[in-house]
């Protein structure tokens, strides 16, 4: 049975774990990432490393990281919350560890995770994803394959236009999808709910001390379980902007599967449920015909390890 290591990489935390070829994690270490040095992340990647391999046959490393990686699977090109600038991140943990490596953009690996061992396992050909977080990611599979892309970018569905001339996005567009149906979104929709109309944000306020401006993503999720109105109106209108855009892809590519994940799809149906009520009632005269079913995701927090050791050994 070939073992392969599979790290995940983000602003705050690097996760690595031993995954057999079923998906299963049979070992697994964590560290803080020294986000703002290079050189420091590098080294806790190959601490990782090393100390899962030492009590494991591993064949081959897999990397998620949280950027733009290049089509060669080797180079992270610009990582928005990491000091990586055109980082050879595979030489530099090959040369050090010794094992093949094979580096990944983060919201690719966790879809990966989910088309072969999570929600889309029963699928055979095709799946899209979408990360909802801070921001939003995506993942596409065709034929069975990872889309990359020519030059390894490719599946960025945050960045599609959902309102021409809208909010500014951090990507420098205007009207990205991602600025309507993200966490992020979510907060903004929530304050400028409560500060309209506070009676009605009675519980989300109480949560902020009675300041709109300190409201956060897990008040409104709290606020929204206990039934506090503006709290899950936030969550509706960021469903209705993700289930709108899915219809979108629906179009393009015919997927069998549309698979939600990320930190904000834990709040499960708040999220799920708008997303699902847009979803079918923008699909129009399409409805009348077999559509992508739409599933939560359900590898969690281990999607990006599992997803990246899966790819490695694919690799080999």
């Amino acid at each position: 049975m070939t073992l392969t290591i599979g790290v995940d990489i983000g602003g705050t935390k690097v996760a690595g774990g031993v995954v057999d070829p079923h998906g299963e994690v049979l070992a697994q270490t964590r560290r803080d990432t020294p986000a703002d040095d290079v050189a420091k992340t590098r080294d806790v990647i190959i601490d990782v490393v090393r100390e899962l391999a030492a009590g494991h046959a591993i064949t081959a490393v897999g990397i998620g990281a949280a950027g733009f990686v290049d089509a060669g699977r080797s180079t992270v090109l610009f990582a928005p919350n990491l000091a990586w600038r055109d980082e050879p991140l595979q030489k530099y943990i090959s040369d050090a560890t010794g094992l093949p490596v094979v580096v990944e953009n983060d919201a690719n690996v966790a879809a990966w995770a989910e088309f072969r061992f999570g929600a889309a396992r029963h699928a055979d050909a095709s799946m899209v994803m979408f990360t909802v977080g801070t921001g939003i990611g995506g993942g596409l599979v065709t034929g069975g394959r990872l889309v990359r892309g020519t030059h390894g970018i490719a599946a960025e569905l945050g960045h599609m236009t959902a309102v021409p001339d809208g909010h500014p996005c951090g990507c420098g567009r205007l009207g990205c999808i991602e600025q309507y149906a993200s966490g992020t979104a979510l907060v903004r929709f929530a304050r400028s709910g409560a500060r309209q109309d506070p009676h009605r944000a009675e519980a989300l306020l109480a949560l902020a001390g009675g300041d709109a401006d300190r409201i956060t993503g897990p008040m409104v999720t709290r606020a929204a379980q206990a039934g506090d109105p503006v709290a899950g109106e936030a969550f509706g209108q960021i469903g209705y902007w993700l289930g709108t855009v899915m219809t979108d892809l629906v179009q393009m590519l015919d997927p069998q599967v549309l698979v939600v994940g990320g930190g904000v799809a834990d709040a499960g149906d708040l999220l799920m449920a708008p997303v699902r009520k847009a979803y079918a009632e923008s699909l129009g005269q399409r409805g009348r015909f077999p559509v992508a079913e739409l599933r939560p995701a359900e590898m969690g927090n281990t999607a990006g390890v599992i997803g990246a050791a899966d790819l490695a050994r694919l690799a080999e």
